[in-house]
This record gives C-alpha cells, sequence and structure tokens, in this order.
C-alpha cells in the first residue's frame, strides 16, 4: 500500500521536523525561481465533495509549480456521486487516471476507506469535523518560522470553536510533541471534544479551559477560528455562538507584543481587519506556507530525487 496523508498521529516529531526543513527548502528555491520542474510525468487528481478555496487551490498550485498535471472534481452535484455512483467506485476510477489524490469530503473517515481501497498515496484534505492534516503541518510550519518551535516552551490560545475545528485536532497532535502548553478559549458548548481531553491526559500536557478571552493575553500563539456554521443542525444554535468572540486592535493591544495571530481562514467576524496590517497578524502568511508545505508532502509522498530544489 502507498504511503497516504490520514491523520495527524501518524506523524512522529522526527517526520515532522523532516517536513519543515523540506518545506523550508522548497520556500528557499522558489525564491529563487517560479517553477520547480520535478514532477513533470506525475498526475494529482483533487477530490473537493465539500467547499474549499485555500487548501483545493493550494495543492493544485503547488502540483504545477513542480511541472506535475492536476484533474480535478469538485462538488458532490458535479460528480457521478450524485448519479448514485459509491464512494469506492470513484476512487477506483481515479486510481486509473492519476499518481497521487487529495480527497476533502463531509464523511470522518472517508481518506481511510480511500486509502485502503485504492493503491496510489491519498491525502486527507479534511473529512468532516475529524482530521485536516496537512493545515496542521503549515500552521506548524507557520510558528516555527516565527517561534523557538524545537527549544522554547510555547504557549498557543486556540480561540472559537474548539469543538468541530477540524484544523484545531491536528495541531494538537502535532504540537505535542514540542515543549507547550495550550489554553481553550471558547463557549462551554464548543469546548474540546473529550478524546482530544484524553490525549492531552496521556501525554501529560498541561492545558487550560475557559470561556474567558482575556487568557489571550498569556499566549504567544493566538489561534482564530470561525464558528463552523457547516456542522450545526440547528441553525439557531449556530447564530447564538457566531459573534462569540472578536479580535481586534483593542484586544490585540493587550496580549504580548511578540504574539502571532494565526487563522486557518475564510474568516467572519472572529478577526477584525483592523489587525490586518499590524505585524502579528500572521494569518495572510500562514496561507502562503500552505502552499510550500504542500508542495513538499508531494514531493515526499512520490519519492522523487531532490536534486532540482538545490540548484
Amino acid at each position: 500500500m502507498a504511503r497516504s496523508v490520514l491523520t495527524a498521529d501518524q506523524f512522529s516529531k522526527e517526520q515532522l521536523v523532516h517536513l519543515l526543513d523540506l518545506s523550508s527548502r522548497v520556500e528557499k528555491a522558489l525564491g529563487r525561481r517560479r517553477m520547480l520542474p520535478i514532477l513533470n510525468e506525475y498526475i494529482l487528481a483533487t477530490l473537493f465533495f465539500e467547499p474549499s478555496t485555500r487548501t483545493r487551490l493550494s495543492f493544485e498550485s503547488a502540483m504545477h509549480r513542480l511541472g506535475g498535471r492536476v484533474i480535478t472534481s469538485v462538488g458532490m452535484q458535479f460528480s457521478s456521486l450524485s448519479k448514485g455512483e459509491t464512494l469506492y467506485d470513484t476512487l477506483k476510477m481515479v486510481e486509473s487516471y492519476a499518481d497521487i489524490c487529495v480527497i476533502r469530503h463531509p464523511m470522518e473517515g472517508a481518506s481511510q476507506i480511500a486509502a485502503k481501497n485504492i493503491s496510489i498515496p491519498v491525502i486527507n484534505g479534511g473529512d468532516g469535523a475529524s482530521q485536516h492534516p496537512t493545515q496542521g503541518i503549515l500552521d506548524l510550519y507557520t510558528i516555527h518560522k516565527y517561534k523557538k518551535l524545537m527549544t522554547d516552551k510555547i504557549v498557543i490560545a486556540f480561540v472559537g470553536d474548539i469543538k468541530y475545528g477540524r484544523t484545531i485536532h491536528s495541531l494538537i497532535q502535532y504540537m505535542s510533541h514540542f515543549t507547550g502548553e495550550f489554553i481553550f478559549i471558547s463557549p462551554e458548548e464548543l469546548r474540546l471534544p473529550e478524546k482530544y481531553r484524553k490525549y492531552l491526559d496521556e501525554k501529560r500536557i498541561p492545558y487550560t479551559e475557559t470561556e474567558d478571552i482575556n487568557y489571550l493575553k498569556e499566549a504567544d500563539v493566538g489561534y482564530i477560528t470561525r464558528v463552523q456554521e457547516e456542522r450545526f443542525l440547528d441553525h439557531k444554535e449556530y447564530e447564538k455562538f457566531k459573534d462569540f468572540y472578536v479580535v481586534n486592535s483593542e484586544m490585540l493591544a493587550k496580549c504580548r507584543s511578540d504574539i502571532i495571530i494565526m487563522h486557518p481562514l475564510p474568516r467572519l467576524s472572529e478577526i477584525s481587519t483592523d489587525i490586518d496590517d499590524k505585524p502579528q497578524a500572521k494569518f495572510f502568511d500562514q496561507a502562503r506556507n500552505g502552499l510550500y508545505v504542500r508542495m513538499s508532502l508531494l514531493l515526499d509522498l512520490l519519492g522523487v530525487p531532490l536534486g532540482e530544489l538545490d540548484k
């Protein structure tokens, strides 16, 4: 079976450090050249059965920057799944057309089903409210660029929808390999799922759960998320929480001067535009880092020679 990227817990610290280093090499190489023709014999299939902008476009851009080709299927209504075709049959068809695929699906575990049934590498581009492992790696890379990830104890505060925020769930597991402490700031109804509390308890990683956004003042990293409207069965419940927290310039002024503010995007009202030009705001740089990280993942999973990176 080909190697795949399915969940955050499959990565060791050594593997993460390798990907951080490779992403740095890719970023430097793209600073010298716009194209790195390493994957010109490969085809990537992007299968996005749930809305996406950054993840899909960054994977497609990553493949193009590496000289490869892309085939895509976007939306259930535009695929044969709308005709009743099973996910298995769709995947077996894609296996014949591409060398590697990225799948986003509203069903938790869809990428695991794919990896078990097809021979090409599968990358989980987000499955339900469960995991988003590649977003977690680009988040880790962003922290690595601005903080001493390998040596310092980093306090990271997650603000917003902790229950359904799959990017948070992945980053928790990645950050657990490094010295740190977590603060979870959310309404009681959107607090961290029990399985992640148990995970942190078993690893003896300190964490605080609170509704008070003023705890953001204690953090080195502020990771803000939107409330996940698409996960709510009752729209009234979503309306109740959607504007629960807002990080603006007034709030930022109360925080550490060297805090970095991150967001997986898209944002709604939870981060005010009045902090966009502040040096602490790193969410657009974070999105840019997705290109370097996803290029690194494609290179790593396909096992190609990397000498072209250093030319």
